[in-house]
């Protein structure tokens, strides 16, 4: 449990940053981590409390307070097999993750003391790397039933990863030219490099999983020739409809969604760029959002050189502290938060209304007035302004997975468009659904989730199929006594591996 009153004599540590005036000026990663001695301190801290609110937390359900105790005590091969016990990929939820479970932490209750769990995380995972400890975990025994995965995002390849380990044949199909889905394309360099992104894929290669890039299943291949092919489906194509902005001048040349935006830079860094990649270079631009997508568009703007960086936000300007009226503790705080891309420049402002963009086929200005910062948003007479703005990214979240698809699986949707599956299962039968794709824009730790728990359930579904002859049942049950049947359980010899 940590240190007995270590939380009393050790200072919480923040994860150190490269200095923004020296990380604009290249797209590696900007954050650091700790020295292994400072670490240990860290996870002393940890007092492994009656109730560990930081489960709560963490949809994933991280054995937080072990593996915290196990640094403490400087075991760390012992620490990446209770990491791995519930994320498959913890080197992606501790780069990207916002750490639900730190602001649950009981020490969180007095704010900004929480236990650096995100900082733990992933520096037990790189040195897991560093060390040869992760290794390809193939299935002992093959089960004969096919799986395809719709999607190469979090949620899909931790689908994809637990149903292979259980024996099944998986193919994932991803439109994209290389898999990670946002984590790939979405999310900055800066923030994950891709080679992080491509050893995990490595690993499933490697541990039998099928990966068909350029494939866009309802266009490419038809939902009904894919689910011919295969004894269930999982989507995990995530949300990707974006929200658009419906005010005059949306239709000018250089309005884009921000999606469309750090695509491009991430091809252009990968060395694929598009014919005519969007660019920030020398422009004035403006971010529409206040997120972590909005924050992303301000980062590479920096490091292309814009003129100006500007992000704007519907919403009023949040309190500095935590409101423990609105969102008390242990729930996740609405507070002011400034990104790291804004330590690196740009100004942001709040509770402003997009009233219209202007230009002579281009955009060259963005009309704008404050709003009175909740709902429905009404404007303050007197404050209009106007702005240059030659490259407008429209980063205000996303409304829902395509619906082509979803129609051409027979899919039922909910209201909102999600593919309507509460326990994962579809309504079309074998079609089972996760991550965002099920329960709308979420975080990464979300995805990963809603991956292995539709894992979860397309397992037993399969493992209840009729057999198609003796030797199908006679896989199914030697399978069974190597894996938990709810693919909970780690293999006997997982102390050496991942």
């Amino acid at each position: 449990m940590g240190k007995i009153g270590g939380f009393l004599e050790i200072s919480r540590v923040e994860a150190p940053e490269r200095d923004p005036k020296a990380r604009v000026a290249d797209f590696q990663e900007f954050v650091e981590t700790v020295e292994v001695a400072e670490l240990r301190d860290q996870g002393a801290r940890c007092m492994e409390c009656g109730v560990p609110f930081c489960h709560n937390g963490c949809p994933l359900g991280n054995l937080i307070p072990d593996w915290n105790d196990l640094v403490y005590r400087d075991r760390w091969q012992e620490a990446i097999v209770q990491l791995h016990a519930t994320n498959n990929f913890p080197e992606f939820t501790g780069r990207l993750c916002p750490a639900p479970c730190e602001a649950a932490c009981v020490l969180e209750i007095r704010e900004g003391d929480a236990v650096s769990i995100k900082q733990i995380e992933v520096s037990i995972v790189n040195r897991a790397w560093d060390e040869g400890w992760i290794q390809p975990q193939p299935p002992r025994v093959e089960t004969g039933r096919t799986v395809a995965v719709i999607g190469a995002g979090p949620a899909g390849l931790a689908a994809a990863q637990q149903l292979r380990r259980a024996g099944h044949t998986v193919t994932v199909y991803e439109r994209d030219e290389s898999g990670g889905g946002l984590i790939r394309f979405g999310v900055p360099h800066f923030k994950i490099e891709k080679w992080v992104v491509e050893r995990r894929l490595d690993q499933l290669k490697a541990e039998g999983v099928r990966f068909e890039y350029g494939v866009d299943v309802g266009v490419d291949i038809s939902a009904e020739a894919l689910r011919a092919a295969h004894d269930a489906v999982v989507i995990a194509t995530g949300s990707r409809v974006p929200r658009d902005l419906p005010v005059p001048g949306r239709e000018l040349d250089g309005v884009h969604y921000a999606m469309e935006y750090l695509y491009d830079r991430a091809r252009c860094l990968e060395g694929n760029p598009p014919a005519a990649p969007i660019t920030a270079a020398g422009k004035h631009v403006l971010v529409v959002g206040g997120g972590d997508t909005g924050a992303d568009c301000v980062g590479h703007s920096h490091r292309e050189g814009a003129a100006s960086v500007t992000q704007i936000e519907l919403l009023g300007e949040p309190p500095e502290r935590r409101p423990d009226d609105l969102t008390p503790w242990p729930r996740w705080p609405v507070k002011l938060r400034t990104s790291y891309a804004l330590k690196e420049g740009g100004v942001r402002d709040f509770a402003i209304s997009t009233t219209k963009l202007t230009g002579n086929g281009s955009v060259e200005e963005v009309h704008w007035v404050q709003n009175s910062g909740k709902p429905p948003f009404e404007a303050v007479a007197g404050t209009e302004e106007t702005r240059p703005a030659q490259l407008v990214l429209l980063a205000m979240g996303f409304l829902s997975p395509e619906q082509s698809l979803l129609e051409a699986l027979g899919v039922e949707r909910d209201a909102r468009g999600n593919a309507k599956a509460g326990a994962y299962a579809t309504s079309a039968p074998g079609v089972f659904a996760a991550g965002d794709a099920r329960r709308g824009q979420s975080l990464i730790v979300w995805a990963i989730n809603e991956g292995r728990q539709a894992a979860r359930v397309a397992d037993r579904y399969l493992r209840n199929l009729p057999a198609r002859d003796p030797r199908d049942e006679e896989s199914a049950g030697t399978s069974e006594r190597f894996g938990s049947p709810d693919l909970g359980a780690d293999p006997p010899n997982e102390a050496s591996i991942s």
